[in-house]
Formats: structure tokens, C-alpha cells, sequence
């Protein structure tokens, strides 16, 4: 199967001989590559950033700058590094081979080349090239793939917030991470009040949009350390690492006032929602998450039986 079209392979041919040049432009004609040919080192310079071409054959032995420099300067430059240098030079010496390998050619003829031989390694190299680049191709896509999958994984379809498994899972580093260095952790458990009045009310296509404009309203509280995941439902957690009680009482009074203050449309209608919220540090006798959240349930309980719309942390 061919895996490219010469006519669509443009090679930049570099020769101080303007005899070779044509000799090589003749053969290339051959197979219907497209070509840009010139004759020394400064030249080939500006023609390879200009023109980018596919594969480049270059001369060895030429005055002023000489195969080898233009080679280095290529392989220099990010952006040209990728392009098959094969060098063609009339000089058998093993250094001279040695030497364009080191400066990274891909390949080294010697004059006079058989034509057969030249296009042979001419269409090698290209299909190398074509290869690296689909192969690179494959892998930058199955990595947005696994970037996509984990982002599936690990966050509510809805909000595109955490979702509760791991959010968990950063909650357990957190934990450790104050038990290990003694520092102070918070956790924020926050319920939508007389959600299911919006949801009997206005429908649940309504009531997304209004989950969707808490966790907005909520992000827009947060730094950017904090994790913010959906636990279920109408129900929200925010882990505030190197927080205290006082700390996080400020953070979730700043959410609970911002989403009191706001409202969304539902038709001409203003629908307006507040949020209950129940607050829990860490403390020493807190071996795991589950004992934390637990407390925060606790005071989220007590600050809906409170008349809902407030701050309650567990002391």
C-alpha cells in the first residue's frame, strides 16, 4: 500500500554543481516529486524554513558553509529537526560519513549514485517519515482519548465537577497529607434547599439548570486548591486543604450569600435558591474522611432544621 504521494513531496536539493543539480531535479522528475533546488549553504537555510520541505538532499563539500553546517543548523531548530537529511558527497572517507550521521543525517550516497539506488532511498525515507508522523498522530490521539475516559471516570456528567468516588479519593490524600505535616483540613457539605419543590415545580430540565448555576456560583468562591465534587443528588462537598473551622465558616458563607443574592430566569420568571450548609475540620481523633463527613452531615442536618439558609459548623 503506498503511504504517500510524490507529487505531494516537495525535497529540497542542495549542490554547489549546477550540473548535479539538474541531474538530481532530472531523476526526481522521474517519479514526480515537486523540488526547489539551490546552491550553497545560506540559501538551503532560508529555503528550508521558508518552504519546509519533506526530505532534503544535501551536498557535502561546499564552499563557505559545507553540508555539514547547514545539517547542524537544521537539526538545531525544533520545528526543522524532523526533516530526513540524506547527504550525497563524492568523498568516500569514513570520517565524512561518521560526521553527517553525527550531525543527524538520516542516510549517505556517494557520487556517482545509481538512480535506482537514489529514488529507493529517497521513497525509504519519506514512508519512515510519513510513518513517525502517523505514529505520533495515533498516540496524541489515544492520549486526548485517555485524558477524555478519565475525565469520564472522575466527574458528574451534569456539572463536570468531580463526581463522589474521587472526590473521595483526593479526600484521602488530603487527610493524610494533615496528618503527616499536622494540618488543618475543612470540609464543606452543601444541599440545594426545597430542591424537589423546584423539581415538582418546574420540571427537572429546570432544576439541572439550577445545580448547573450553584456549582458555577460555587466554583467562583473557591481557590483554586480546593476540590468541588457533586456527592449525589442536590447535595454538594468542597474540601478547603489548610483551612480551619473559622476559615471555612468565611468560605461557606461567601458561597451561601452569593447564591442567596442570585437567580435564574425560568421563562420571565425569576426562580432564586438557597443552600444549607454544614461545616467539619479535622481533628486528631478523624482516622478517616468518612469520620469528617459525618460531622459535616451532622451540621448540614441541623442547619435545615434551623430554617435552612444558613451556616452551621460542628464544634
Amino acid at each position: 500500500m503506498t503511504l504517500f504521494n510524490p507529487e505531494d513531496c516537495l525535497i529540497l536539493v542542495v549542490d554547489d554543481v549546477k550540473l548535479n543539480l539538474q541531474v538530481i531535479a532530472n531523476i526526481l522528475d522521474q517519479v514526480g516529486y515537486e523540488y526547489t533546488l539551490v546552491s550553497n549553504g545560506s540559501q538551503a537555510l532560508e529555503r528550508v524554513k521558508s518552504a519546509h520541505p519533506d526530505l532534503i538532499l544535501l551536498d557535502l563539500m561546499m564552499p563557505e558553509m559545507d553540508g555539514l553546517e547547514v545539517c547542524e543548523q537544521i537539526q538545531s531548530n525544533p520545528e526543522l529537526s524532523e526533516i530526513p537529511i540524506i547527504f550525497i558527497s563524492a568523498s568516500k572517507e569514513q570520517d565524512h560519513l561518521l560526521q553527517a550521521f553525527e550531525k543527524g543525517a538520516v542516510d549517505y550516497m556517494v557520487k556517482p549514485f545509481h538512480t535506482a539506488e537514489l529514488l529507493a532511498r529517497v521513497r525509504m525515507h519519506l514512508e519512515l517519515k510519513y510513518s513517525r508522523q502517523k505514529l505520533k498522530k495515533l498516540l496524541h490521539e489515544q492520549g486526548e482519548l485517555v485524558k477524555k475516559l478519565e475525565k469520564l471516570a472522575n466527574t458528574d456528567p451534569l456539572t463536570e465537577i468531580w463526581n463522589r468516588r474521587y472526590l473521595l479519593m483526593i479526600a484521602e490524600q488530603e487527610i493524610k497529607r494533615s496528618q503527616r505535616y499536622y494540618l488543618p483540613f475543612s470540609v464543606l457539605l452543601i444541599d440545594i434547599d426545597y430542591f424537589k419543590r423546584i423539581n415538582d415545580t418546574f420540571g427537572h430540565s429546570i432544576g439541572d439548570e439550577v445545580i448547573i448555576f450553584m456549582t458555577k456560583t460555587v466554583f467562583s468562591c473557591l481557590r483554586q486548591v480546593d476540590s468541588f465534587g457533586r456527592f449525589g443528588g442536590e447535595e454538594f462537598v468542597v474540601l478547603l486543604p489548610e483551612t480551619d473551622i473559622h476559615g471555612a465558616i468565611i468560605v461557606a458563607e461567601r458561597i451561601r450569600e452569593n447564591i442567596n443574592n442570585q437567580y435564574i430566569f425560568v421563562g420571565e420568571k425569576k426562580v432564586s435558591i438557597t443552600v444549607s450548609i454544614g461545616i467539619a475540620s479535622y481533628n486528631s481523633t478523624d482516622k478517616t474522611i468518612d469520620t469528617i463527613i459525618q460531622r459535616a452531615d451532622k451540621a448540614l442536618y441541623q442547619a435545615k432544621n434551623q430554617g435552612r439558609n444558613r451556616v452551621i459548623a460542628d464544634n
